[in-house]
Formats: C-alpha cells, sequence, structure tokens
C-alpha cells in the first residue's frame, strides 16, 4: 500500500488578541478554527479542539495580555491539547511575548522569567516559536527549538515615509543607548540623522526612569522616537520634554508592543507628542483609544511568516535580513 502525505495548516488562536488572529486568518485564506475553550467556576481552563489537527501543522497564536498570566496559561493548555491530539507540528505564535523583561537577574534573589515562559512552552509541546520584536533578541537563545524573530520594522517604516509621516529632514531618535542599533536601521531606511536620549533607572525601583540627555542635534527639527514598547508612558513622555528643551519643532513616537497600562494613556495625552503609532500586536480597548494614538496591523507580517513556517521556506527573508539583527 502506498500513501501520499499532505500536508495540512491549521490556525487557533486563544482569547487574548480575537481581532488580530481573525485578520491573520483572512491573510492566509484559512478558517480560523475553534478551540472551544471553556472557563470553570474555579478559574480552570479547558481547550477541546473542535476537529481533528492529527498530523497537522498547528499553529497556535496567542499575545500575552490580558492578564499575561491567563493568557501564558490558556496558551499551554491549547499547545498541550493539540500534542495529545497528534498534531504533527507545533508552532506558537506570540506576538508579544510576555516577560520579556526579566530576561537577566539585575540584582541578587531575582528569577529570570523570560527563561521560564520559553521552558513552559516547550514542555507544553511547542514545536517552534514565532515572535514579534523581542525585548531583548537573546531570548531566542533561552528556547531548545528554533525561533523565528519578526519585527514590525517594515510596517513603521511604510507609515514613516508615508504622507502622514514626518516627511525628510527628520531625526530618529533612540529613547536609550540600548536601542540605538534599532534607530539607526530606522534611520537608514529613511535617510534621517540619528540621536539618543541618555536615561538612569532609579535603584530598587519598578517603571521609574529619568531621562538625563541628549546625544545628538536635534534643534529645529522633528524627532521620531523609536521604542520596542510603552508602558506606562513615562520614558516617552520624558523623553519628549528633553527634546523640546533641546529645540526639536516636534515629537512623534513609534513603537511595536502599546502595553499602556497604569497612568500611560494620560500621560500621553497630556505631553507634547503629536502623535504615538502603534501596532496591534496587542488589543488597544476601547477606553484607550484616543486620537493621538494610531494603530498598524502586523497581521499581513504574521501572515506571511506562518506561511514561510508551513512550507519549509526562509522567514528572514521577507525582512532582507533585519529581523536578525
Amino acid at each position: 500500500m502506498e500513501l501520499t502525505s499532505k500536508k495540512r495548516l491549521q490556525l487557533y488562536a486563544g482569547r487574548s488578541n480575537p481581532a488580530l488572529a481573525a485578520e491573520v486568518a483572512e491573510c492566509l485564506d484559512i478558517a480560523l478554527g475553534d478551540p472551544q475553550i471553556v472557563d470553570f467556576a474555579n478559574g480552570e481552563i479547558r481547550c477541546t479542539f473542535s476537529e481533528s489537527v492529527r498530523g497537522s501543522d498547528v499553529f497556535i497564536l496567542q499575545t500575552h495580555a490580558y492578564t499575561v498570566n491567563d493568557s501564558i496559561m490558556e496558551q499551554l493548555i491549547m499547545i498541550d491539547a493539540a500534542k495529545r491530539a497528534s498534531a504533527k507540528r507545533i508552532t506558537a505564535v506570540i506576538p508579544f511575548f510576555g516577560y520579556a523583561r526579566q530576561d537577566r537577574k539585575a540584582e541578587g534573589r531575582q528569577p529570570i522569567t523570560a527563561k521560564l515562559v520559553a521552558d513552559m512552552l516547550e514542555t507544553a509541546g511547542a514545536d517552534r516559536v514565532v515572535s514579534v520584536d523581542l525585548h531583548s533578541g537573546q531570548i531566542q537563545g533561552f528556547f531548545n527549538i528554533p525561533v523565528d524573530h519578526l519585527t514590525a520594522q517594515p510596517v513603521l517604516v511604510d507609515y514613516l515615509k508615508g504622507p502622514l509621516g514626518p516627511g525628510p529632514g527628520c531625526v530618529v531618535v533612540s529613547p536609550d543607548t540600548g536601542r540605538v542599533k534599532v534607530a539607526e536601521r530606522f534611520g537608514k531606511h529613511l535617510d534621517s540623522d540619528v540621536a539618543s536620549v541618555y536615561k538612569r533607572r532609579a535603584k530598587n525601583s519598578v517603571n521609574q526612569v529619568e531621562a538625563r540627555g541628549i546625544l545628538g542635534d536635534v534643534a529645529g527639527r522633528c524627532c521620531v522616537l523609536i521604542d520596542d514598547m510603552v508602558d506606562t508612558g513615562g520614558t516617552l513622555c520624558a523623553a519628549a520634554d528633553l527634546l523640546f528643551a533641546a529645540g526639536a519643532t516636534d515629537v512623534l513616537a513609534v513603537a511595536t508592543h502599546g502595553v499602556l497600562s497604569g497612568p500611560a494613556i494620560d500621560r500621553i495625552k497630556n505631553s507634547r507628542i503629536s502623535k504615538l503609532v502603534i501596532t496591534n500586536t496587542l488589543p488597544l480597548p476601547s477606553e484607550k483609544q484616543i486620537d493621538k494614538i494610531e494603530v498598524l496591523s502586523v497581521a499581513p507580517l504574521l501572515a506571511q511568516a506562518i506561511q514561510a513556517v508551513f512550507s519549509d521556506s526562509s522567514v528572514s527573508e521577507i525582512f532582507g535580513g533585519e529581523n536578525l539583527a
């Protein structure tokens, strides 16, 4: 007897960002599967796939947000269910990777939670991980399975080059010295100069950063602040104040992940930042939608990456290798 093997792609999503999942499925021209997730009275979660996944290439999309702990657990349960249902390969698609900032021991007796999350995903049964703009690219090394590290740079650069962008002569600004290389890549695409903000994080504090000075010439120019995420908005708003004090005429902020927790919305609303451009790796609740914030979609990028993984072709070619930098 001779059997012809036929590959089958199936996409499932958790409940943290259903709009993005639906858009990715539309870009792939496939139906989004139903994981039939049920919450029990005591808070436990159960997943029962509505169709067979035996022998399939299964992609489980879940952004780690609202709440981070619940969404991680939900994805782990879905991965375990797919593994026990004999999926051929399971890829965890994580637009925003939870606990990415806990990637090292900054002080004694602290955990490295990003590594713990990586271990849990592998133990659950993930064969591969796809994520977007990890806070630290070295997190890829926490895994013993392949990791495809995507970047939202093409989406953000297209916006900045478009009619709503800052126009020629702008300065790309890194909000801290650690993001200078990212700012330089943006500057190359925009044919712009690059500057950076020197900041100091207060010892023994959380979400408290003090901007100290500007490295570069921004006087009389429009500045584009580039970061991977906006959490409480403190760093971004403080950097904008410094830029205006140094003579900048306008400040536009761009980030991949709009965490926007705590006082972030009020800070941005009351700041001198003219616009904050983020992507939909995280959902933006209606109460956080203000005129200053514009959301771009990474669904086409995720769909291209999923298609490349499914067809065993190069993911880095989608980004010209810049996702590896």
